[in-house]
Parts: C-alpha cells; sequence; structure tokens
C-alpha cells in the first residue's frame, strides 16, 4: 500500500471531442513492446477461493452487437433486495438481427436466475446505446438512462425512465424523459461560450436527498465533442440530478431534473495551449457528496509531457449543489530496475537506444478508460485500474498489472493497493509494489533464465484485456478492449473485482503452446474487507471450467452488490464458509473480436448472445463461535440505514442469519431507549424498518446522534446514524 497526501484547489472545466459514440482511443504514451521468452510467462491465480456455479450460463438473447454491451463506467447488473423478492436486473444494447437497428434491453431475472422478462424499455424507432441503470434502495424500483437521438437532429441526447415495478411485475415504465437535451451549451470558467457539446454515454447513481422521504438520482454524462486543437479528445461532463420516491414512480410524476458540471474539465475542453485528456468514473455517498475520481495525461500540443500530478478526485457536496473542489496526486510508484548480471543485456531502453537510469521509470496508470468507482461501508471511494512499467513518453504493455486507488474524503488521502498480483508478504525487498522478475526467494534478487543460450529477466507476464491481438482495430485494441469493474462492498464488507486476460491465448496465438489455448479467462478477485485485501482471483474460461465450453465470454460485468447467500461446506479446506452470490452479465462472441469497431475484426456480423451465470463464492470461516455471521471480521447482521444523515425518516436494512426472535431499538447518546421498532419472530433473510424520527410516545426526537441495535438472541450489533432537521 502506497499512501499520497493530496493537496486540495478550487476547480474550474469544460469538455469536447469530435462526435464519435464509441470512445476515441488516443493514448499520449507509445506502447513499446519487448520480447518476453515465452517459457517465462506463468500460470495465474492458485489459491483462489472454493466457488461454485449457482446458475450456470444462460443466454438471455441472440444478439449482433458485439462490442461493450453495457455502460462504460457502470454496472449494468443490480441484485434485488430481498425484501423486494430478490433476484436481479440487467441493461444491455443489442441488435435481434444483423441490420436491426440497436436498442436497449432490459432483463428481470429471479432468485434461480430464470428469465422472467426480456424486453426492449422503448418503443422508439432510433438507435439507443450504452445504457446504465441504478435501483432505489427504498422501494427497490429501478430507473434507467441510455442516450438516443430523440428529435432527429444528428445529436445523441439522454433519456432516462423508471420502472413502477409492483407485485414482483416488471416493465411498468412511466415518464419517459428526455435528461440531457444536446447539443448543450457550456460556458467555461475562463468565459469560453461551446454550444455544440454532446454530452451521451450516460452513468447513473443513487444517493440521499436534502428532501425528506426522496432519494436523489444523479446521471452523469461526458461530452463526445472537443475543442482542443486538432480534436484531441478531452471529455467533461455534465451531471443531471433530480429528487425521487416509490411514490412518484408508479403514479407517473415526472422529475424535476438539475445540472450541474466539473469547472476544471470544462477548461481542460477549451484549453488551445495543453491538452489533458481524464479518464474518469462516476460515484456518490451516502453523506450527499458527489466523485469524479480518476487519473488524466497532461500534454503539450506537441505531444511533450509536463509535471504535475496524475490522479485527481473531484468533489462536489451538499448532494451536488455545492462548490466543486479538486483533489490531486501522483499515482506513480517507483520501480526497480536491476542492473542484472555484466554477461545479460539491459532490457529497457530510451528513445534514443540508451539504457534507462535509476528513477526513469516507474509503475503509472494506463489503458484504464473503462471502469467503475464504489463506496465502501466506511465511505473511501475505490477506482481499480492497470499499472504499467513506464516513462514519461512510453510505457510496456507486457508489464500491466490490477491495482486500485483508494481516496479516503476524512483524510484526503490517496492509497495505492495491489490487487494482482500482490507483492509476496515475506518480501521486504527495498521497493514499493509488485515487480514482475522478484517471484520467489531469495527477495529483492532478479530472477533470470536462460533460453537459446540468451539470458533474460525471468518476467512474469499478464495481458489484462479481453482479447489477445494487440493490433485489432488499427492497434487501438488496448484502449477498447480494457474493461475492469468492482461491486459495491456490500453489508458484510465483501467485494469482487472483475477484469479478463488473455496472456494464454496471445502465448497459443504466438507459439501453438499446447498448454496455453485460445479462449479469454474472466478473472474474480475476492475481497472480505471493504477491498482493502485481495485473495488470488478465480480464473474462469472455456478450457478448464466445463460449464464454459464452446464460449468465449466478452464483457464481463459483476453484479453491484455480493448478495448472502448462507453457510456451505468447502470442500477445498473441509470446513463450512459463508457464502455470496455473485451474478455475471457478459457476451458470448461467435467470433472473437469485435465487428462494431472500426475497422471490424472480422468481415461477418454473426453475433453472439448476451449471457447471464451465477457463482456462489466463499468468503469468510463460518462453524466456529468466533467466527459466526456476526461476528466474523467486516461482517455484520445490521447492513445500515439509508439516508444517513436523515430527515425526517430513514430506513434500517438487517439480516436474520437465522429466524428466530429480533429486537431493534433506537437509543440516544446516553444509551437511554428511545423507540422500540421490532421485538417480534422474524423469518431468516434480509428485512428492513422505517424509523420516522419518533419516540416511542409518537413525539419527534431533537436532532443529533442516535444508535440503533439489532439483537437476535445469539448475535447483536449496534450503529451509529445522525437525525438532521
Amino acid at each position: 500500500m502506497r499512501k499520497i497526501a493530496l493537496s486540495t484547489i478550487a476547480l474550474l472545466v469544460v469538455l469536447s471531442f469530435a462526435y464519435a459514440e464509441i470512445q476515441a482511443p488516443a493514448q499520449a504514451k507509445k506502447p513499446v513492446f519487448i520480447d518476453i521468452p515465452q517459457s517465462t510467462v506463468r500460470a495465474t491465480s492458485q489459491y483462489a477461493p472454493y466457488y461454485y456455479f449457482s446458475s450456470e450460463p444462460i443466454s438471455i438473447m441472440t444478439s449482433f452487437y458485439d462490442y461493450m454491451i453495457g455502460s462504460y463506467n457502470g454496472l449494468p447488473l443490480r441484485a434485488i433486495p430481498g425484501e423486494f423478492g430478490g433476484g436481479y436486473f440487467m441493461v444491455y444494447q443489442g441488435r435481434c438481427a444483423p441490420d436491426s437497428t440497436r436498442k436497449v434491453y432490459y432483463t428481470y431475472l429471479d432468485q434461480s436466475g430464470f428469465v422472467i422478462s426480456n424486453s426492449e424499455i422503448s418503443d422508439s424507432s432510433a438507435t439507443e446505446g450504452y445504457p446504465t441503470m441504478t435501483i432505489d434502495p427504498v422501494s427497490g424500483k429501478p430507473m434507467y438512462a441510455w442516450h438516443t437521438d430523440v428529435d432527429h437532429d444528428g445529436k445523441q441526447e439522454v433519456v432516462f425512465v423508471a420502472d413502477a415495478f409492483m407485485d414482483d411485475f416488471p416493465g411498468l415504465f412511466t415518464n419517459y424523459q428526455t435528461i440531457v437535451d444536446n447539443p448543450t451549451q457550456i460556458t467555461a470558467p475562463n468565459g469560453v461560450v461551446t454550444g455544440d457539446n454532446q454530452f451521451i454515454w450516460p452513468t447513473a447513481t443513487i444517493g440521499p436527498s436534502p428532501i425528506a422521504g426522496k432519494r436523489r438520482v444523479y446521471v452523469a454524462t461526458r461530452n463526445s465533442r472537443s475543442h482542443v486543437p486538432n480534436n484531441f479528445p478531452s471529455e467533461n461532463v455534465l451531471i443531471a440530478y433530480a429528487d425521487i420516491d416509490g411514490d412518484m414512480i408508479e403514479e407517473g410524476i415526472p422529475a424535476v431534473w438539475n445540472y450541474t458540471s466539473v469547472p476544471t474539465f470544462d477548461l481542460w475542453n477549451v484549453d488551445t495551449e495543453n491538452w489533458r485528456r481524464p479518464f474518469t468514473t462516476f460515484c456518490a455517498d451516502d453523506a450527499g457528496n458527489i466523485y469524479y475520481i480518476g487519473y488524466h495525461d497532461s500534454r503539450d500540443l506537441d505531444g511533450n509531457p509536463f509535471d504535475e500530478p496524475d490522479v485527481h478526485v473531484m468533489k462536489c457536496d451538499n448532494f451536488g449543489e455545492g462548490t466543486w473542489t479538486m483533489m490531486t496526486a501522483s499515482g506513480h510508484i517507483p520501480a526497480w530496475i536491476p542492473e542484472g548480471p555484466p554477461w545479460v543485456e539491459p532490457h529497457f531502453y530510451d528513445e534514443d537506444g540508451n539504457p534507462y537510469e535509476p528513477g526513469d521509470l516507474y509503475w503509472a496508470i494506463q489503458n484504464s478508460s473503462h471502469v467503475n468507482a464504489v463506496v465502501d461501508r466506511s465511505g473511501r471511494i475505490h477506482f481499480p485500474a492497470l499499472w504499467a512499467l513506464s516513462s514519461d513518453t512510453s510505457y510496456y504493455p507486457n508489464m500491466q498489472y490490477v491495482k486500485q486507488l483508494i481516496f479516503d474524503p476524512a483524510t484526503n488521502e490517496v492509497s495505492i493497493h495491489e490487487v494482482y498480483p500482490i507483492k509476496h508478504p515475506d518480501n521486504t525487498a527495498d521497493y514499493e509494489c509488485y515487480h514482475p522478475w522478484d517471484n520467489e526467494p531469495p527477495w529483492g534478487e532478479a530472477e533470470y533464465i536462460q533460453v537459446d543460450g540468451e539470458w533474460h529477466l525471468d518476467i512474469n507476464a499478464m495481458w489484462p484485456f479481453c482479447h489477445w491481438d494487440r493490433t485489432a482495430h488499427e492497434s487501438s485494441m488496448m484502449a477498447h478492449y480494457n474493461n475492469i469493474k468492482m461491486s459495491k462492498p456490500n453489508q458484510h464488507s465483501w467485494t469482487v473485482m472483475v477484469w479478463q486476460d488473455c496472456n494464454r491465448a496471445m502465448l497459443y496465438d504466438q507459439s501453438d503452446d499446447p498448454g496455453a489455448g485460445f479462449s479469454p479467462d474472466i478473472m474474480i478477485a475476492v475481497s472480505p474487507n471493504n477491498g482493502m485485501t485481495w485473495k488470488d482471483p478465480i480464473c474462469l474460461n472455456s478450457l478448464d471450467v466445463p460449464q464454459l465450453a464452446d464460449l468465449t465470454p466478452m464483457w464481463v460485468y459483476p453484479v453491484d452488490e455480493v448478495v448472502y447467500a448462507g453457510v456451505a461446506h468447502n470442500p477445498k479446506e473441509g470446513r463450512d464458509y459463508h457464502m455470496g452470490k455473485v451474478g455475471l452479465m457478459f457476451y458470448d462472441d461467435n467470433t472473437w473480436g469485435s465487428y462494431e469497431l472500426y475497422p471490424p475484426y472480422h468481415d461477418n456480423n454473426d453475433g453472439g448472445e448476451v449471457m447471464f451465470m451465477e457463482l456462489t463464492i466463499a468468503f469468510e470461516p463460518a462453524g466456529d463461535a468466533d467466527e459466526s455471521l456476526a461476528s466474523a471480521p467486516g461482517i455484520g447482521i445490521l447492513k445500515g440505514n439509508f439516508p444517513n444523515p436523515f430527515n425526517p425518516e430513514t430506513t434500517i436494512s438487517y439480516t436474520m442469519p437465522a429466524a428466530g426472535d429480533a429486537k431493534l431499538g433506537i437509543y440516544n447518546l446516553r444509551g437511554q431507549l428511545v423507540r422500540t421498532l421490532v421485538n417480534e419472530p422474524k423469518a431468516g433473510g434480509d428485512h428492513r424498518v422505517v424509523w420516522d424520527g419518533k419516540d416511542d410516545n409518537g413525539d419527534s426526537v431533537t436532532s443529533g446522534i442516535y444508535f440503533y441495535r439489532l439483537e437476535t438472541g445469539k448475535h447483536s450489533q449496534t450503529r451509529k446514524m445522525m437525525l438532521m432537521q
């Protein structure tokens, strides 16, 4: 883990690049490929958690749209809370025939993974795409947004609709609203006005509202139009927000939308002297803050880098109505480049052909434009990404590894945490993160291998993309095919991170090595503690996993939160574990490689299948008194309350490990009982109860801190909340 103090500055912005519905692949650094001897490529995960398929892969629809079937920066698969029936909602873009109009579809699956409904959301004849969704945590109703040309003026708009979803019946769509009507006018902080902006590619999230009894929905959109010279892409953002509740959705009352943009991004979008391209994503916390977090490339118009921190966190308080501030940090990690024995030639050279000097190379974020951000149970923001061995002008694609930025709003600090691979716990060598030529003791001594009479660094290579061919689409494959997604830590602090790796397929193509295989690997890393540490990833592919036989899985998205699934026996360790269900949406590509991207990877649009599957994964040991669901580290029977702070009411969610008596009470700071909300037998599973801010006498209590405590006989837990009048 690496911590970096952040500098806080006031913020300003706008964006734009020439219209293209598929995001531009422009990269500032040049990829440099080195010849890694194939015998040095090692297998991936070794100590992955126990899992089993609770729902084997099923086809949702045959689709002839084969690129990024969900949103670029969101999770299009959502778990339905148990109190609303459980199961999943998913949303995706697809074509039902090779020459048909691309449409947005929703799917409703029950708790067993059976498809109850799958249909187009709208009856529009216009092309639709890049959908996003969120679910109201209080009413359980899903909401969707996507972009489409509503008014047929050649500009895409962003459309929003909610599903009334009553009595387990989906598809009751009410109030289709155009919430971003392009072209949109933006005034940058320097006074420059642009009127041709096209904000598309929506990402939706939900948080508390300043209006009692409502939640605030945010839909962040990014500009496909740039005003930087040479039309270099520099996507600024426009965020639409509105306050909703379940009654509004059921009664068809349209939401009232307001808007905010990030001033710094707006300024970058019209900068005529320098080029900054942000790679960011969006989230909201439970305290009324919204965030845009990510990294950016900084260059002059000749492509020369200038010295400024590459990591930025844009924060707006007061439910999106406050002032935007920017926190910056460096995401660079110093690299250890071994000098090597005298008979080994250097491996890394600058553009002039000279070996790099110490300090010239570092690990930096690269190829991480299709990621999401989540907020954990402690309010920290997580941004998963790839770190590559880099210089100021180039990077080494053979060496890209999965890590994450974690921003802590309480300290204004960013931590860089390793996900996979990680530096071995016993490795105390004087360098900060995993290095791919130091995989075994003695630590701190680079490993070398002789191949065909020549000595080389023994490098553990990865290829964390969902395709193997770096030359695809005019060598823009890495920009188009990166896709790392992370679920929000659930009430037990469990989360997963999902990406794909095609190193074995690359090896197979280059050498026809029978020990490899021509198939993309799905990698699922598991964390039991809010994403602070990770286990070796589960690796799924069509070669080793019978359930995926004959499948080519692409564009894999995990569910937004892991669903608690009870206790099961883990035969790998001979003991019981607390299990979590992880739904996955993906695309089974009939011909590996995208037809939709330019130039197409193959000549015939033969499509594929939109798919769903579900794994049940072991997260925490169980079976001993001190390892129960309530007492295991990071695990709790109280899920939390939403919103928090609140006025005048909040919904408290809790889990019963088994059927039995439940008592849930509200206490003041003196420990005095204020209100008894539950005092009766309850079934095992998830439950909710609303506190309206009143005591047992029906009188409203004063503003302040209150505690709520759940007792189930064997277990008890207490959490804190704040009432704001």
